[in-house]
């Protein structure tokens, strides 16, 4: 029996599971302080990566496949509780925002990071490799497709969950 190419998506969708269990791996058995826990006391905690490449992979796919984010759809803002607009993803905030960013539990992180994954997987599954030549952000030059956004989400959630195991890394022990 012969094996199937890989297509497009599903190398993308590949690449989304390993961020997932990565995610799982970085935040396990971290109390809410640990996931608080800043380097310098300025830098980003593994509470506010999780959240924010978690937040950043269901805003962009949500808006790319033109469907509801599960931040709001599925009530996870209101069981984060954060104090900012629904629509924060927490790109280009301030520090004093970071700190804001406060989370009772790995489990908090890890399904609202399982729930946007599986959205993530049916938009996935719902789109071939034709439709990822669709245009969509037409404020860039050149235009941003459906596979730049693709790439650009997966490169960035691996760049977080990567400095969010390092964090952890970093942090003392008590």
């Amino acid at each position: 029996m012969s094996r199937q190419s890989p297509t497009a998506t599903s190398l993308l969708a590949d690449g989304f599971d390993r961020v997932r269990d990565l995610v799982g791996g970085v935040v396990d058995g971290l109390d809410p302080d640990a996931l608080g826990w800043r380097p310098d006391g300025t830098g980003n905690s593994i509470g506010w990566l999780v959240w924010h490449l978690t937040r950043i992979q269901d805003d962009h796919l949500a808006d790319a496949a033109g469907a509801a984010q599960v931040w709001t759809e599925l009530g996870w803002a209101d069981r984060f509780g954060l104090p900012f607009d629904l629509a924060e993803t927490g790109y280009a905030m301030e520090s004093s925002d970071v700190d804001r960013v406060r989370v009772d539990s790995p489990d908090l992180l890890r399904e609202y990071h399982e729930a946007t994954h599986r959205q993530t997987l049916e938009h996935l599954h719902g789109w071939d490799d034709a439709s990822l030549a669709r245009v969509v952000d037409g404020r860039w030059d050149p235009p941003v497709t459906l596979a730049v956004r693709l790439v650009s989400v997966l490169s960035d959630d691996l760049q977080h969950v990567g400095q969010a195991a390092y964090v952890r890394g970093l942090r003392p022990s008590s």
